[in-house]
């Protein structure tokens, strides 16, 4: 099952068509901390990364982000981007998962859900 998976399985983040083609045609530029590595074609024509985990697009730093579409030419790695002092951390999406915001009276929020207000008024047809 695992060589299946590897050939056709994109989710996975590694498929063998990725491996080999970042075996012949990469090279490593940087890592970020999350785990993801950073690749680019020797021509440095073309980036990539190669996902730590599942694949999901906001686990992408900004820095990083700039790097892969070309907006910098060279990789956080070698030339940071200068960090604002009322900049927050990078946080990837937590849609879907157990750590997602649930705002009061969400039905997925803990603890008992508030009755509604005097506002809302049933719809009955006439």
């Amino acid at each position: 099952m695992s060589l299946f998976r590897d050939l056709f399985a994109w989710w996975t983040g590694r498929p063998l068509g990725t491996r080999l083609f970042t075996a012949f045609k990469g090279r490593f530029v940087g890592e970020d901390e999350y785990g993801n590595k950073y690749y680019e074609t020797r021509d440095s024509a073309r980036r990539w990364v190669l996902y730590e985990g599942n694949v999901e697009a906001s686990k992408v730093p900004a820095d990083w982000h700039g790097w892969l579409h070309h907006t910098y030419k060279q990789p956080p790695t070698k030339e940071p981007l200068p960090k604002k002092p009322w900049e927050a951390a990078h946080t990837p999406n937590m849609t879907g998962t157990d750590e997602a915001y649930r705002p009061k009276g969400s039905p997925l929020r803990e603890g008992a859900r508030p009755r509604a207000s005097g506002d809302y008024e049933a719809w009955t047809p006439k």
